[in-house]
């Protein structure tokens, strides 16, 4: 089954500010990033725990955060002051998402701390590389789903968990997050 994203506002006549837009954009990517997380089991992948689920539906949101950087640049014309409102009010909304649930899943505990660390540690990573009118490069995706191999593990299930992410559910989320950015600022 198909997820359906709402990516256009009620009220078109009404003017949003960067931040309300970077917090519709990162509840979007949250439910990406739980739909991948889904499809993997769908696709017979093994979970050996929510917080293996937790990790996988992490790396999706960093990865979409990455992607959303690119497309604030080379698709929307953001300038650098523009760009890092939006990416900061993403990662601030995505952040909260990853605390809610967590709460929720694991109890009380500093589950923004860590996300935070890995979202600068993941930024650094995919700063290395490209993107091109097509989307990422391949050496982007490759990353992505070396990542998803490192969380899932080697397991017989697990072993190509890598081809999932890179050939099918790497290129749907960017299409997602794309459409959905482009949507929202409209």
């Amino acid at each position: 089954m198909a997820l359906r994203i709402k990516s256009s506002w009620h009220d078109d006549g009404t003017d949003r500010s960067l931040d309300e837009i970077a917090g519709a954009a990162a509840f979007i990517a949250w439910r990406i990033a739980k739909e991948k997380a889904i499809t993997l089991h769908g696709e017979d992948f093994i979970y050996e725990s929510d917080e293996q689920r937790m990790a996988v539906i992490q790396e999706y949101l960093l990865f979409q955060l990455a992607v959303m950087d690119r497309i604030a640049v080379e698709r929307l014309g953001m300038d650098d002051a523009q760009r890092k409102s939006f990416i900061i009010g993403a990662a601030k909304g995505m952040a909260g998402h990853v605390h809610d649930n967590a709460i929720d899943l694991f109890g009380p505990g500093d589950h923004v701390g860590p996300f935070i660390a890995k979202l600068n540690e993941r930024g650094g990573e995919y700063a290395e590389f490209g993107f091109t009118d097509e989307g990422p490069t391949y050496p982007f995706y490759r990353h992505l789903g070396w990542l998803m191999q490192q969380i899932m593990g080697e397991s017989q299930e697990n072993r190509w968990v890598i081809d999932q992410v890179m050939d099918k559910d790497g290129p749907h989320v960017v299409r997602e997050i794309e459409k959905a950015m482009l949507n929202l600022f409209e």
